[in-house]
């Protein structure tokens, strides 16, 4: 009863009669995120397949490209906010993403055209042509528009959806945006999900041409749903971007080098901002606090109290939230490896399409859709966690209980370095079989052993996912002032970006010492030649290593915000 008469009084709210935005607007933005993200994981869940058949490239070099888009991807969401919030607009930045990925996605279709690329070849062997330097420019290309699109489009929309429900404070209308963040995330994952199995179908059983003519109608789709709502939305004017920000602070404080620092709290005179609560800046990385120092209040500070050179004088919270900043990074920097991790799907796709994968006699799932079990993991894993673990243990102590961010974020990666280590053991099982039933030499022939071998790994990776990424998330918007809450939202785009970066290098350089004359390398194309699973105990041995330095990074960091709460509260109880 209550759920309905909260709804019932959202229906009635002036956020609705008002003449730009409300909630009116926002199955519009959610729909063209959920297009999106429908056409974006259709093509590149399996474009390793499509890689290996299509344009003859072997696993690593495939796989190295995917990586690098796979960056791309995520990095250029943090360059798309950056303008947005200072140059462009939200709207429009979510309008451009949208051109820009529909004409990646356009040019990607073309290649499936044979005019456009070479010859089918043989599925991971060498009996490829030659791959021209036009047909290359041109996938490379398509690549990356859907890469600056991606960008475009989710660096602004969850913002932009925000900005529809901000037009008053009430609690009631926070109450509304709490509900929009919940709605997005589930789209999200719906949506790859769906990517992962009825996409993937399509392009497995009815080809390439149709396969990836899907995802344009889906991306169409997303343009018309963004656009048709444009006379009703909310579109903020763009402001000082928190990088023009943090950047006034290293330049100011390397400016004023040669100021020398009192360690007495009352001889300096230090610059603030309106309405802020700190008086003086930490003493940790104290040669920032250069930043905030005035040297001359005549000179420095114009007469209605603002700083006449913002690169030479910042404020006091500014200087702290470098520091902050600063703080984090090495606990942001433990989380990357399990990135790393994440991003072997295309090894696993090319392994789970060796692999038994029959459900009936007349049904079999597509090698890419197994991805999407871990998917499923994450969703199940959170519904439990949070609907189920979490009361009935609070329900037992008698009092809210919680596992704390940086438990939760040690958990993650420790599950998965374990995951490393069964998909290891599951490669290692198909690999042997493979060369017992007299297929060492045939890379593209279908194994007597079932890809549920890989459900472990999978389950493992999935709560993994489930426990570190959230759980850095939450950290970041807990640990980091709120002014800095866009910061919070992109450092797990950085991460993954870099991560995709790191993995690139990692299999070039696995291939190239791992490879000598009269063997395969470890990644070799021929998969039940090579050895993946010494690639994946690697990982499995680097991420157990990183785990300890988690450890160290966790300690060293000291209580966090989250700690110091929970200090407070079993104190009163």
């Amino acid at each position: 009863m209550d759920c309905s008469s909260d709804q019932r009084q959202m229906i009635t709210e002036p956020l609705l009669s008002n003449r730009k935005g409300g909630i009116r607007t926002i199955p519009f933005i959610l729909a063209n995120e959920a297009f999106e993200r429908l056409a974006s994981f259709g093509l590149s869940t399996n474009m390793i397949m499509y890689l290996t058949k299509e344009y003859g490239m072997d696993a690593a070099q495939g796989a190295q490209v995917l990586f690098l888009f796979s960056s791309a991807t995520n990095f250029t969401p943090i360059l798309g906010a950056v303008l947005a919030d200072s140059y462009v607009g939200r709207y429009r930045m979510i309008g451009f993403g949208c051109v820009a990925s529909l004409l990646g996605m356009v040019l990607l279709w073309l290649t499936t055209f044979p005019e456009a690329r070479q010859p089918l070849c043989v599925h991971l062997s060498h009996s490829c042509n030659s791959r021209s330097t036009l047909q290359l420019v041109h996938l490379y290309t398509a690549f990356g528009f859907m890469a600056i699109g991606a960008g475009g489009i989710r660096s602004s929309s969850l913002a932009f959806g925000a900005d529809q429900l901000s037009i008053t404070n009430s609690l009631q209308r926070a109450r509304i945006r709490e509900s929009f963040f919940r709605w997005y995330y589930v789209t999200v994952t719906a949506s790859v999900f769906v990517a992962m199995t009825c996409v993937v179908y399509i392009q497995e059983n009815m080809g390439w041409m149709v396969g990836f003519g899907v995802p344009v109608m889906l991306m169409i789709l997303s343009g018309l749903s963004f656009s048709l709502a444009s006379p009703f939305y909310v579109k903020s004017k763009p402001k000082a971007s928190w990088i023009t920000g943090l950047a006034q602070v290293v330049v100011a404080s390397f400016r004023n080098r040669s100021v020398e620092l009192s360690t007495e709290a009352t001889v300096e005179v230090r610059y603030h901002a309106t309405g802020s609560v700190l008086a003086v800046p930490s003493k940790r990385l104290r040669f920032f606090n250069k930043a905030c120092i005035v040297g001359n209040p005549q000179v420095d500070v114009t007469p209605d109290g603002n700083a006449l050179d913002p690169w030479s004088l910042c404020t006091v919270d500014q200087v702290e939230d470098l520091k902050t900043l600063i703080k984090v990074i090495p606990l942001w920097s433990s989380g990357m490896l399990m990135f790393v991790n994440v991003s072997q799907g295309s090894f696993i796709v090319l392994q789970a399409s060796t692999m038994d994968r029959h459900i009936t006699s007349k049904f079999e799932i597509p090698a890419a859709t197994f991805l999407s079990f871990a998917v499923l993991v994450i969703v199940l894993w959170v519904a439990l966690y949070d609907r189920i673990i979490i009361p009935f243990v609070s329900k037992i102590k008698g009092h809210p209980v919680r596992l704390g961010l940086k438990k939760r974020m040690g958990i993650g990666i420790l599950l998965s370095t374990t995951s490393m280590a069964a998909l290891a053991i599951a490669e290692s099982v198909r690999r042997e079989t493979a060369i017992k039933e007299g297929f060492s030499d045939r890379p593209d022939a279908e194994l007597h052993i079932s890809t549920f071998l890989l459900l472990p790994f999978l389950a493992l990776s999935g709560v993994a996912e489930a426990f570190t990424p959230i759980g850095q998330n939450e950290f970041f918007y807990t640990e980091l002032p709120k002014s800095m809450s866009s910061i919070a939202s992109t450092l797990n785009g950085i991460g993954l970006s870099v991560a995709s970066l790191v993995s690139s290098f990692m299999v070039r350089a696995v291939r190239d010492l791992t490879k000598v004359e009269g063997q395969e390398s470890w990644v070799s194309s021929n998969i039940n030649k090579g050895h993946y699973d010494y690639y994946y105990w690697l990982l499995a041995s680097l991420s157990f290593a990183n785990f300890l330095y988690y450890l160290v990074c966790s300690k060293s960091y000291g209580p966090s915000m989250e700690e110091q709460r929970n200090i407070v509260a079993d104190e009163s109880y």
